[in-house]
């Protein structure tokens, strides 16, 4: 048993080897139930701290299908549709307005609020990209109930505007 004259004295590779539960450089003893495994598993448990890494790797590819000057363009053309008057003009049905369920948009109007073929930038494959904002009067509502649908430029026709 060490005194405290001979614990100062100690080395401090002795004194942090003393914590741990196998001296450093020493391979732990190994459970039954892995000595019985294939020896590459032995191995991968075996080794050093120094050879077992983490490599992490990000891949960071470009889109070269779509240059940025298309993409531009594309959001520009957007924009400018932005806040127009359209009519629907094929026969649809929406379920997720709860005040009026199964309304048909064909023959509503509404203005177009967003472009969603462009998303930070890049170019997305949106299926309906045009968000289109509607008013309607329900029964029992003092004033109208807004919704909006997401639209193919197909689906609707642009209004002239009455400016």
């Amino acid at each position: 048993m060490p005194t405290p004259a001979t614990a100062t004295t100690t080395t401090p590779a002795l004194a942090s080897s003393l914590f741990c539960r196998c001296p450093p450089f020493a391979v732990p003893p190994l459970p039954p139930a892995v000595a019985s495994s294939p020896p590459a598993v032995i191995l991968a448990a075996r080794a050093p701290v120094a050879q077992r890494r983490v490599s992490c790797q990000i891949a960071v590819s470009t889109d070269l299908s779509s240059s940025s000057s298309a993409v531009e363009e594309e959001e520009q053309q957007a924009a400018a549709k932005i806040g127009k008057r359209v009519r629907v003009k094929v026969p649809l049905k929406v379920c997720h307005v709860q005040k009026a369920p199964e309304l048909d948009l064909n023959g509503l109007e509404g203005v177009i609020k967003q472009y969603v073929g462009v998303w930070k930038g890049k170019r997305i494959s949106a299926n309906l990209p045009f968000k289109v904002e509607f008013q309607i009067d329900v029964e029992g509502q003092p004033r109208p109930v807004k919704f909006f649908a997401h639209l193919k430029e197909d689906e609707f026709e642009y209004l002239r505007s009455s400016d």
